[in-house]
């Protein structure tokens, strides 16, 4: 089944940008839904028409009895009655040819009832086979700040002002979180756009995220979201927003057991897995946060910084000790901080007195941080430094006048083309000229100095990310001809449990090295394949009952004899009877022993809509005990399979740790490059693979075990 389509921006403007709004169900009960809409929409600069044939008139404004009866179509229709009414005035809508509906009422899919899920189906039909979009059920609604179109009962300020070029857009399944974090608004934070979609019958979170991908009047885009029926939509639209230039920011929910399962129950949605969607969002470019805290911060740090000059952060201060919790976190997120430069050391050591410090982090001290004269000389000094692309200002006591040190590095990184940062380390979170200070252009304020320096380093991850879309795609490793023979061949297999030999021929045809072996299925075939092969030999159960091996107790490692073969045979075969029956059992493999070496797992999950998952990280033994792996989607290059293998903690052991000869780790990358080809040739037929271990010298890689699960 093919993934529906994202709406394009002029699919949803008439649902989003409104010039005329319609509230079925008006009232003059300004504490029910309806009621609180209206009012809501008293400073909307389009048309509001209030329709409900219980009234001729609401608050001195005429009352329509239907919709038909209007002056004219109107581009939005506020649903605002139970639910029991709902479907028929859809129906209208889609009759009239209106351009949007929202829909308040809950009580559909989202209760797990499958008679209300039918309801909500109904409506989906309604407005997939008229072209009317709907918003909803079960939403708490939108605001639009551009043209203060409120279309919501929750209390909302409407803009005051111009709306700013850094204004933030902000998207969310939960409409209650939406506009908890819209209250941002009321310390400065400006947002051009609020959306919630609540069950997202029709119109979902991907969707809004495109939109305002194609509005000018959205600088960024913060986005909360639990998970999608199909995962690849929130993709493409990252994709939309990377085009526009414009930097989305996402915090994922549901990503344990307990908030997946309430997601569910919440709005009827898959929370998908966790790693999938944080790979696949990670090499689309999009920035993910671990707190919800830290979105509508970081998402405004985007909206206003330009792209890095340079990766070193300069962090000034007028405290000793606040540079030193700055320098912290700074080490945290692997945030560099360069010294200065002779030029730039220069004049900071000619305004700063003996007792502060003319390095980064820079301690003005008290005494020259409040000479502004001094204090701008120094701002421009480190601004003007090469090294530097931002600079941090920690603000540690609150009060009126503090916050002109944030004006000045704001007109400073504005002078240079850079970022600044402010750090408001004060309790007083609400302080003086704190809301000033948001409406700075190009310094980002921030109440958390972690957050500050997670977004600093997001930054610099971004800046890699769009300098390596510049680069052009890798070749294939693998000749595309042997994608039909591995499919053949899973396809093929008795089981769907691929046999470790099964598995490792589909393997070899891309080019991986595995262990030879031979099936012996007697104990003196097991010493004759033996001593062919030459000792020391491994004896593993060939059974597609038993995928791992090592649990069942159906390996025996470094055989030297006849004798240790035999009992060997018999101790495996036995413990084989345990876990299974006799007639799936193939036999027992006969292997070299291999050398030892450094033991790396390569394996793939594929995700039904965002592809295969592929993990590499410490194999054998060591994937349970040290949990060190890394993951992309595959395909990856050779040199992505590099950088990954430089990113475990265990990649001093490929080096070489101790004296110990380092593994070929351009090799080892290039059959990692070719197992992610494989993943991405046969997700259509295999659920999971793994490669456990490729065992990994100087000279020689190879694998000795592999599993490949066909899809049911």
């Amino acid at each position: 089944m093919s993934s529906r389509k994202l709406f394009t921006h002029d699919e949803l403007r008439r649902t989003f940008h409104p010039r005329t709004i319609a509230v079925v169900g008006a009232t003059p009960n300004e504490k029910a839904f309806a009621g609180r809409s209206m009012f809501n929409l008293r400073q909307f600069d389009g048309t509001v028409l209030l329709v409900n044939p219980r009234y001729e008139e609401i608050n001195g404004e005429r009352c329509y009895p239907s919709l038909a009866a209007l002056p004219e179509v109107p581009d939005c229709v506020l649903i605002a009655t139970g639910r029991d009414t709902v479907e028929p005035i859809v129906r209208e809508c889609a009759q009239l040819g209106v351009g949007g509906v929202v829909l308040f009422a809950s009580g559909y899919a989202e209760t797990g009832n499958p008679q209300k899920a039918a309801d909500q189906a109904r409506l989906t039909d309604i407005a997939r086979e008229s072209g009317v979009r709907l918003l909803g059920p079960n939403t708490i609604g939108y605001a639009n700040y551009i043209n203060n179109a409120m279309v919501s009962f929750t209390a909302l300020p409407a803009r005051e002002g111009v709306l700013p070029p850094h204004a933030i857009g902000l998207v969310s399944q939960s409409g209650a979180l939406a506009f908890a974090l819209e209250q941002a608004a009321n310390h400065g934070t400006a947002f051009s756009h609020v959306f919630s979609c609540g069950n997202a019958c029709d119109i979902d979170v991907a969707d809004q995220i495109a939109y305002m991908a194609g509005d000018p009047a959205c600088a960024a885009i913060a986005c909360v979201f639990e998970g999608l029926s199909d995962a690849s939509r929130i993709i493409r639209a990252a994709e939309l927003c990377a085009e526009s230039g414009k930097p989305l920011v996402v915090y994922k929910m549901a990503r344990g057991e307990a908030g997946a399962a309430a997601a569910m129950s919440h709005t009827g949605s898959m929370a998908g897995s966790d790693r999938a969607y944080s790979t696949a969002l990670r090499e689309a470019g999009v920035v993910q946060v671990d707190t919800i805290e830290q979105l509508v911060p970081t998402t405004v740090f985007f909206a206003k910084a330009p792209r890095p000059t340079a990766t070193g952060v300069a962090i000034v201060s007028g405290s000793g000790g606040a540079g030193i919790v700055a320098a912290d976190e700074a080490e945290r997120f692997d945030v560099a901080l360069p010294q200065p430069c002779d030029a730039t050391r220069a004049v900071l050591e000619s305004h700063i007195p003996d007792f502060g410090a003319a390095r980064n982090p820079c301690d003005l001290t008290a005494q020259a941080a409040n000479n502004f004269d001094a204090f701008i000389q120094c701002g421009d000094a480190v601004f003007a430094d090469p090294a530097y692309g931002a600079a941090v200002v920690p603000l540690v006591v609150t009060g009126e006048g503090n916050g002109r040190r944030f004006e000045v590095f704001n007109d400073l990184a504005v002078k240079h083309g850079k970022m600044a940062c402010g750090l408001w380390m004060s309790n007083w979170m609400e302080g003086p000229e704190s809301r000033e200070t948001e409406a700075l252009p190009r310094l980002a304020l921030f109440r958390s100095v972690s957050h500050c320096f997670a977004a600093l380093a997001a930054w610099h991850q971004r800046e890699q990310w769009l300098l390596s879309r510049q680069t052009g795609k890798a070749p294939r490793l693998t000749h595309p001809s042997v994608a039909a023979d591995a499919r053949a061949r899973i396809l093929a297999a008795p089981a769907p449990t691929l046999t470790e030999r099964e598995a490792k021929d589909v393997l070899a045809l891309y080019g991986v090295p595995v262990v030879g072996e031979s099936l012996a299925a007697s104990e003196d075939a097991a010493i004759r394949a033996a001593e062919a092969c030459g000792y020391p030999v491994v004896l593993k159960v060939e059974s597609p009952a038993i995928p791992h091996k090592s649990e069942a107790g159906v390996i025996r490692l470094d055989l030297k004899s006849a004798r240790e073969v035999a009992a060997a045979y018999r101790e495996v075969m036995a413990n084989a009877r345990k876990v299974t029956t006799g007639d799936r059992i193939n036999g027992v493999l006969v292997q070299s022993q291999v050398p030892a070496g450094v033991e790396i797992l390569v394996g793939a999950r594929v995700d039904p809509h965002l592809g295969a998952l592929l993990v590499i990280g410490l194999g054998g033994v060591m994937v349970e005990l040290m949990q060190d792996t890394v993951a992309t989607m595959a395909p990856c290059s050779a040199q992505q399979a590099r950088g990954m293998l430089e990113q475990l903690r265990g990649v001093a052991l490929l080096k070489g740790f101790r004296g110990a000869a380092g593994a070929d780790m351009e090799r080892l990358a290039e059959i990692i490059a070719s197992l992610s080809e494989f993943a991405a040739d046969q997700r259509e037929v295999i659920a999971e693979f793994d490669v456990n271990p490729l065992i990994c010298t100087a000279d020689r890689i190879v694998a000795v075990d592999a599993l490949i699960e066909r899809k049911g």
